[in-house]
């Protein structure tokens, strides 16, 4: 079974209203294929607290209710999402972020992919872009 990390950008896509997000298809044929345990998923411990905070900012903003957001925190926990320590990878996302002009929240998840043999998946296009010639770095909308 092959692994993918994937970053906050394609998890809250199974959880935003659908008409205020694209990509929505690609994301929830990755979560059905999780499920069926068809891929293995990986996140940083950084995600929750991301995915936390952009739901946050949902609310703030509009997009959602504060229902829907603790409903989603519930449920994005019912998942069991392996949970790897930041505290292993911040060296090698440090490096990361100074060698390619990243932060290094967005380096952690690319350090993850980079030690566990898989590729970061990500909504997130400018990032793709700026790293999938050098990195395991994949645009969801190119994943499918």
């Amino acid at each position: 079974m092959s692994s993918l990390v994937i970053d906050v950008s394609v998890a809250v896509k199974w959880f935003l209203p659908k008409r205020d997000e694209d990509l929505v298809d690609q994301a929830m044929e990755l979560l059905a294929r999780y499920r069926d345990a068809k891929l293995r998923f990986l996140v940083p411990d950084l995600f929750w607290a991301e995915f936390g905070n952009v739901m946050w900012k949902a609310v703030r903003v509009g997009r959602c209710t504060r229902e829907i957001a603790k409903d989603s925190i519930a449920e994005i926990k019912t998942l069991g999402l392996p949970t790897v320590p930041s505290q292993i990878l911040i060296e090698q996302a440090l490096s990361l972020a100074l060698s390619f002009n990243r932060s290094v929240y967005d380096s952690l998840y690319v350090a993850l992919a980079m030690e566990s043999a898989a590729q970061l998946v990500t909504a997130d296009e400018k990032l793709a872009n700026a790293l999938a010639a050098h990195l395991p770095v994949k645009w969801l909308g190119a994943l499918l």
